[in-house]
């Protein structure tokens, strides 16, 4: 623990204790670890808006950091420092109360965010992938492999203004909560409609946030095609803390399946206005371990039994396809010679804990046609290039309702969502996403041999309709 933090700790225990009468108003148990959170939350943006999607201050402030309340500084500076020549970033200051944060750029993996004892003299022992870029130039490589698209008329089946009207749908909202960066539309392969907002190309990283778990879906498929994990066999983890007797604690009874499908049956700690005070926060915001997190939850529920929407759900998938990986080496290399790679998925950064473990709930920078390969891959039934990267069991499984979903519209798979019971008819019913905070979707409907890519960096309480464009697009095809 470095000086700075333990001056910041006393501090907080040498601040005079709030009256009963304003404890029962005011008092938050979480409040110092709600700012060490936000302030590393601002580090982790700023640092991926600058080092890793290559924007300008203002275009982080105005856009990535627009759903802060209180963003600290602004453009033009303030209590934060910008370290171009170290790709990092630092929050805050010693003498403001709150420990300062920082996040340092890592190649091959984006931005990892440093505990609070940690200074930039440590960014050096962060994790860090150094693999050979993927052969070839993009630019001369024919689309879904590379970037070159020739023009070509849209297939006769596609009503071009119908499409446009439906881009237009997706571009002008009526909040400024929600801002659309890009729109794709892809039948058969070939893209039929492309559009980015203005400082946006198809070069642009931005968040996936929970878009993430899907691709963690996918290469943990390709581990059980394999045979490398299994879906219904206990994930069989060393719990924490330890039970008396360890064959007898009731979280061996969980199973791979179990937390694909959000129904592990462990405490939920991701809601309740805990997702940004502790729990998997703490792992994607303030340097603590995302597998230690997990591994510490209690059993409350019977696995298999009850829904619950949980970061940490997915992180123990991930964590099981780590040790049936085994080597740390292999483990990081593996998305990329797994999945990302073949696809020509040359701009997807997976980023990890600063302990060298994905954060593949919610920590991936890609772009938008990045995600439309992943789309295609499974509008294709798992197949590339003649290649079989995903077996169509897999893809079924990804696709078919949580038992426990059943009292709340079979919406959602294995790391997939689906089409709710009450859209059913608005959009064909074989229609799935993923879903990301602030509006991040890739939208597979095999019945149309269609995918539909949305990227936003929407704010504020009205989500984005991912249905919607669903049924706007499908107007224009015949």
């Amino acid at each position: 623990m470095n000086r700075l933090f333990t001056a910041w700790l006393l501090a907080a225990l040498l601040l005079p204790a709030p009256s009963l009468a304003q404890q029962k108003e005011t008092f938050d148990a979480w409040a110092p670890q709600r700012e060490m959170i936000r302030r590393g939350q601002q580090a982790v943006f700023m640092c991926n808006g600058l080092f890793t999607s290559n924007r300008t201050l203002e275009q982080v402030f105005a856009q990535e950091l627009a759903f802060f309340p209180e963003p600290i500084g602004t453009p033009r500076g303030g209590d934060y420092l910008v370290d171009k020549a170290r790709k990092a970033v630092a929050i805050g200051s010693p003498w403001s109360g709150a420990p300062v944060m920082r996040a340092a750029f890592r190649e091959g993996l984006g931005c990892v965010v440093m505990s609070p004892d940690q200074g930039f003299e440590d960014i050096d022992a962060l994790p860090i992938l150094k693999t050979p870029p993927l052969a070839g130039d993009p630019a001369t490589i024919p689309w879904p492999n590379g970037d070159l698209v020739k023009k070509q008329p849209l297939p006769a089946n596609v009503d071009a203004a119908a499409l446009q009207a439906a881009s237009d749908w997706a571009f002008n909202r009526p909040t400024p909560e929600q801002v659309t960066l890009s729109l794709m539309v892809i039948q058969n392969g070939q893209i039929i409609h492309e559009r980015y907002a203005p400082g946006v190309d198809m070069h642009t990283r931005t968040r996936t946030w929970s878009t993430a778990k899907s691709i963690a879906g996918t290469l943990i498929g390709i581990l059980v095609d394999q045979g490398e994990l299994r879906l219904d066999e206990p994930l069989g983890f060393a719990w924490q803390p330890k039970a008396l007797l360890s064959e007898s604690d009731p979280r061996n009874a969980i199973t791979l399946r179990h937390v694909l499908n959000m129904s592990s049956g462990l405490y939920p700690i991701d809601n309740a206005g805990l997702e940004y005070a502790t729990g998997s926060g703490l792992s994607y915001w303030a340097g603590t371990s995302s597998v230690q997190g997990a591994l510490h939850k209690a059993l409350v529920r019977t696995p298999g039994t009850v829904w619950d929407y949980e970061n940490y759900e997915t992180l123990l998938a991930v964590y099981k396809m780590k040790q049936a990986i085994g080597d740390p080496q292999a483990y990081l290399e593996f998305p990329r010679k797994a999945l990302l790679d073949k696809l020509g998925m040359r701009s997807t950064l997976l980023s990890t804990d600063r302990f060298g473990d994905f954060i593949l709930s919610s920590q991936v920078y890609t772009n938008a046609r990045d995600l439309a390969r992943l789309g295609i891959l499974y509008q294709q039934g798992g197949m590339w290039n003649g290649e079989r990267i995903l077996s169509k069991e897999w893809i079924d499984f990804e696709r078919t309702p949580a038992p426990a979903t059943a009292k709340i519209g079979n919406a959602y798979g294995g790391q997939w969502w689906l089409v709710p019971d009450n859209r059913k008819g608005e959009v064909p019913a074989d229609a799935y996403t993923t879903a990301g905070n602030r509006g991040q979707y890739v939208i597979v409907v095999p019945s149309k041999h269609l995918v539909i890519v949305r990227r936003g960096l929407d704010w504020g309480r009205q989500g984005f309709d991912q249905w919607g464009i669903t049924r706007e697009v499908l107007k224009a095809i015949r």
